[in-house]
């Protein structure tokens, strides 16, 4: 594994924020249910050049790491297949190896944990005020080739996407929404299937576009399904989520809904915040630690 190397140059100097007292308005109003756009100033960064990375990947363990083609449609069935490249050449040639790469769970590496964890702490006190302690915070990076696509899905964790370098397109459609994700998708993932979404263009009139460049972020309110085009240059964005009692709550009363359906019945959804989801997690955290249950 990677070796910590301190506090690398480039990061923001102690008492100056990545996010500044607008950035923090703006999160504070919107937070936790609300897509917004923030500004952000992590500049350059060692940590997050394309050699580091490509050391990153190569140090992580493989179930870490992700990589794929980058002309998928936005809506594909199941993983896609691998590339027949490695992670390393992956993405020291990301400008020409037409891919998509993540990085998960950076926090595993010493000095990105320490990234990560100065990002969250200056967000911290508002997520605790609105959604209870931070928990399980964890950090990925996206690596994308020119134009690639990221299809159409759902992700478990509050979510904020910093933009370091080129531009991409993320659309966001409301969460809690079958519409845009149907409540059996939502208890198969929690009973741990895919969280790729099936697609088709009806659904595009109510997604809501945001265009990030570097400085810019977004904030993905937890399950709100999305896609993304990446723009006409090599593409790095990093992001940084969290989980919150409130989140886990609605995981396990989807899974626990799942397993109601398996018995035949048709279970109404869990509640989006500010509903805590109390009992039907409760009875999901109970049954799992039977023999034969699935866990999520």
């Amino acid at each position: 594994m990677i070796e910590p190397r301190g506090r690398p140059v480039g990061t923001p100097a102690p008492g100056r924020a990545v996010f500044g007292q607008h950035a923090r308005a703006d999160f504070a109003s919107s937070y936790p249910e609300g897509p917004h756009k923030l500004v952000h100033e992590l500049n350059e960064h060692p940590l997050l050049a394309l050699d580091a990375l490509a050391e990153l990947g190569e140090a992580l363990p493989d179930a870490s790491v992700e990589y794929n083609r980058g002309d998928l449609p936005v809506g594909i069935t199941g993983k896609p297949g691998p590339t027949g490249l490695t992670i390393g050449q992956t993405i020291r040639n990301i400008a020409t190896s037409n891919s998509w790469a993540a990085l998960k769970n950076i926090e595993q590496v010493p000095t990105y944990a320490a990234l990560l964890h100065d990002l969250l702490g200056e967000l911290r006190p508002i997520i605790e005020r609105k959604t209870g302690r931070m928990m399980k915070p964890q950090g990925f990076i996206f690596i994308s080739s020119p134009d690639a696509v990221t299809p159409y899905h759902f992700d478990p964790e509050h979510n904020i996407l910093l933009q370091l370098r080129g531009s991409k397109v993320m659309t966001v459609f409301p969460p809690g929404d079958s519409r845009f994700a149907p409540d059996e998708v939502h208890e198969t993932y929690h009973l741990g299937g895919a969280r790729e979404l099936r697609w088709n263009e009806a659904l595009a009139r109510d997604g809501m576009p945001f265009q990030l460049a570097p400085g810019e972020a977004l904030y993905v309110p937890v399950m709100a399904p999305h896609f993304v085009h990446n723009g006409p240059a090599v593409s790095i964005s990093l992001s940084i989520t969290w989980r919150s009692e409130w989140s886990f709550a609605e995981a396990d009363a989807r899974a626990f809904n799942g397993l109601l359906r398996r018995w035949g019945l048709h279970p109404a959804p869990p509640r989006r915040w500010p509903r805590r989801n109390r009992a039907k997690a409760l009875a999901w955290r109970l049954l799992r630690r039977l023999p034969g249950v699935n866990r999520a």
